[in-house]
């Protein structure tokens, strides 16, 4: 049984007249009549009785008709969502990111890129710099927002800004009302909390590597998934971190920001995208991402 049988017979039963329906269809009359009188013997019965006038449903019919509508209907709303997926995939361009990013300038960035390049369909995916690093190789995203160094002769890192880092700590803690900056010998002695978990390396090791370059190891390092659950459990008087200090945007009546004595310590954040890609799209993005970082050109290096 075909699908162009069950369109001819859905045609015919719709108009209830061979001639009208063979219209429809932009077909002639009598090979619409044995189109359907080889559908009638394949399911072994008669479909329309064509004594009447107009020409009515059989029993057989009724119920060919009823699933066969459920069919066509289907392949129809199949038939337009790959189209419609055909078409996203040709304008489709992914931007990968760390979520800490997104405090800054970025959703800005991104913002302004979609009103330019209203043609594309630019879809984001949170991941670790590490993964970004792997999905752009892979073809999966086209450019991303991280903030490790990682050298790899595949990938293009731009430095569009270097953000200092702020300590968190609870809003009772002695160290929250300090009129001065607190230095990381201080916090070190609390335990220090570092995100993200699943991936490594990550920002988690830039802020153990703050630590031990000074000599200063945390009472504890706990370990968790995301910055929110970082600052969560500050609150709730588990310990420390270490923030970039656009993460101050997110505002808790039980934590406070508190500036550190290390004021070198920074963390970057790096646009990289595949080595040799050239299109109007990522230098437009290049473009946008300078200017709201602050950035007059871009820099590769540290």
């Amino acid at each position: 049984m075909e699908l162009r049988h069950l369109r001819y017979f859905v045609a015919v039963a719709d108009e209830r007249n061979f001639t009208r329906a063979a219209e429809t269809l932009n077909i002639a009359q009598p090979p619409l009549s044995r189109q359907i009188r080889q559908l009638e013997d394949e399911v072994g019965a008669a479909l329309f009785d064509r004594e009447t006038r107009p020409i009515r449903l059989t029993d057989a019919g009724r119920l060919l008709y009823g699933h066969a509508s459920q069919i066509l209907a289907s392949m129809d709303q199949l038939q337009a969502i790959m189209r419609h997926a055909a078409g996203a995939e040709r304008r489709r361009f992914v931007i990968g990111f760390v979520g800490s990013t997104l405090y800054g300038p970025l959703p800005e960035v991104i913002h302004r890129f979609r009103e330019q390049v209203e043609y594309l369909d630019v879809s984001l995916h949170e991941c670790s710099t590490v993964e970004q690093i792997a999905a752009l190789k892979e073809g999966r995203i086209d450019v991303g927002f991280g903030r490790l160094r990682i050298e790899d002769p595949a990938i293009r890192r731009l430095v569009l800004a270097k953000e200092k880092l702020v300590a968190v700590v609870s809003a009772d803690d002695p160290l929250a009302d300090s009129a001065e900056p607190v230095s990381l010998a201080e916090l070190a002695a609390q335990p220090l909390i570092v995100y993200p978990r699943p991936a490594r390396p990550s920002y988690a090791d830039q802020v153990l590597g703050a630590y031990h370059d000074l000599g200063l190891d945390p009472v504890s390092v706990m370990e968790v998934r995301e910055l929110q659950t970082a600052i969560g459990l500050v609150a709730a008087h588990a310990g420390v971190s270490l923030v970039p200090e656009s993460v101050q945007r997110l505002q808790r009546d039980d934590v406070r920001y508190v500036q550190l004595a290390e004021a070198a310590l920074k963390s970057p954040i790096m646009m990289i995208h595949r080595a040799g890609d050239v299109s109007a799209e990522l230098n437009a993005l290049i473009e946008i991402g300078c200017a709201l970082h602050g950035k007059d050109g871009v820099d590769e290096h540290d």
